[in-house]
């Protein structure tokens, strides 16, 4: 089964991003808008175990705030645009934590917290879009208290198996 570790935004910041996905990404209907700490992995490792593992994770790690300061883009690597978010110690370490504890090959890419709002643009889609939503003024900040454990079903869309609050159990 293919998983991967997500966190969903606020629907305030969601409905911000979907306002450009639902044109830009053809991804849109597959999933809704967030932060991947972990890219898609494929495993037979029995599914309790990975849960357990993140669970574990979670508790080491506090709630964080997450600022999104402008539009960026990973042009030349590819024609995606993205909200860019403010890459913290917190969402840093909780990145490599998920990498070094549970299945799968090391990052193709150095993480760069974003949020995707297009992606496969040719040249010239990339350069008018981008040059239109780069002087858009963003600016968000909300606390994340939560990742999620996701999974791809037959249709190609992603849904959630498990959801993780970070921090210690309140005792």
């Amino acid at each position: 089964m293919k998983y991967g570790i997500v966190i969903f935004p606020s629907k305030k910041l969601q409905d911000l991003a979907n306002s450009y996905r639902k044109r830009y990404d053809p991804h849109y209907a597959l999933i809704p808008p967030h932060l991947t700490l972990k890219a898609a992995f494929e495993t037979d490792m029995d599914v309790n175990s990975i849960t357990e593992k993140m669970e574990a994770i979670a508790k080491t790690h506090e709630p964080f705030t997450l600022r999104i300061r402008k539009v960026s883009s990973f042009q030349p690597t590819n024609n995606t645009i993205h909200l860019k978010a403010e890459k913290t110690q917190q969402l840093e370490e909780l990145h490599e934590d998920l990498y070094a504890s549970l299945p799968g090959d090391k990052p193709e890419y150095p993480f760069v917290p974003h949020i995707t709002i297009g992606q496969k643009l040719s040249n010239d889609e990339h350069s008018d879009v981008y040059g239109q939503l780069r002087m858009l003024g963003v600016e968000h900040e909300e606390v994340i208290d939560r990742f999620h454990l996701v999974y791809q079903l037959e249709n190609g869309s992603w849904t959630v198996y498990e959801t993780f609050r970070l921090g210690k159990d309140p005792q």
